[in-house]
């Protein structure tokens, strides 16, 4: 469905706007399509980015994976500032060469070594730290697999414009609060909701964070499962809703003023898919077949009592 879905995007969006760039997270089918060489969409020349996002958390998984291994849990106190590397090389460099450079310097670091044959580290004296990794060990050997694992470096260049898709992330994770993945809806229903989000999210999105009495901003501790450790966030002031009496009025408004009463009964649209009904997934076979092959409950059970009394 994704990739039907990114394909009916495209070739929407192609027909009105000539696109130069597209952002996804790392979809194999659709970093197929997007492939400049053989994909579908290679001769619209677009620049096919990957969400820094989705590369950071990935990783972060990665690390973590690693991290639980008995003889492993220092990468775990590593995690955030491996993460953060990452971050800082995607923004830095301009090639996938200077990439390569900057990113694996984190090998040598972690274990206290700043300066190498190739590169040194960027950082100023950083005094007192964190348990260093220990060379050539248990630890360092999953995370320099990790660093260099041919896979991730592969694709590494499709970070290098650092874009994001956090904000419409969160707007999806937003949408989730008003149309639950638990829960089946019809599209109009669907589409009523998602509506709803929209209207929230934006009504709401640039809320100032709550104050003490003296203007300091309060925060909140947020505990991180993958890298063990709490994490500070600023808690936004409490919503308001007042778009919703508006929104009733208007809507009360438009139907005294429409001139139709309240329909009884509703007939579909003539794209509802509700329309087609259940759809088999093989052919139907001819009704004289059926006819031969199909006994009913009753006569069944009839043939049955003959042949016991033969």
């Amino acid at each position: 469905m994704e990739k039907e879905g990114f394909i009916q995007t495209v070739d929407k969006l192609s027909r009105e706007i000539k696109l130069v760039e597209i952002c996804t997270d790392a979809h194999i089918q659709i970093g197929a399509l997007m492939n400049p060489d053989k994909g579908k969409y290679k001769d619209l020349g677009i620049h096919h980015s990957l969400d820094m996002w989705h590369g950071a958390k990935n990783l972060a998984k990665k690390l973590a994976a690693a991290g639980k291994v008995k003889g492993q849990s220092i990468l775990l106190h590593w995690l955030k500032d491996i993460v953060n590397h990452f971050w800082w090389c995607c923004k830095t460099a301009d090639t996938k060469e200077q990439f390569l450079a900057l990113w694996i310097g984190i090998c040598h670091h972690v274990c206290n070594i700043h300066t190498w044959q190739m590169g040194s580290c960027q950082h100023s004296d950083l005094g007192e730290g964190k348990e260093w990794i220990e060379r050539d060990s248990k630890s360092h050997k999953a995370l320099v697999d990790i660093v260099f694992n041919k896979r991730w470096l592969k694709d590494v260049h499709k970070y290098l414009r650092f874009r994001s898709t956090a904000d419409l992330e969160s707007f999806q994770n937003h949408v989730l609060m008003y149309a639950s993945k638990r829960f089946a809806f019809t599209p109009p229903v669907y589409e009523a909701r998602v509506l709803l989000a929209a209207l929230d999210y934006n009504f709401h999105c640039n809320r100032p964070t709550r104050t003490t009495s003296e203007g300091k901003q309060i925060f909140r501790r947020l505990y991180n499962k993958h890298a063990r450790r709490y994490s500070l966030y600023a808690l936004k002031s409490e919503k308001t809703y007042e778009y919703i009496s508006e929104l009733q009025g208007k809507i009360i408004n438009k139907r005294l003023t429409s001139g139709v009463g309240m329909p009884r009964r509703r007939s579909l649209r003539p794209n509802d898919p509700r329309r087609l009904g259940v759809v088999p997934p093989i052919p139907p076979p001819p009704i004289s077949e059926l006819m031969r092959t199909q006994v009913s409950r009753g006569l069944g059970a009839a043939f049955q009592e003959a042949a016991h009394l033969e």
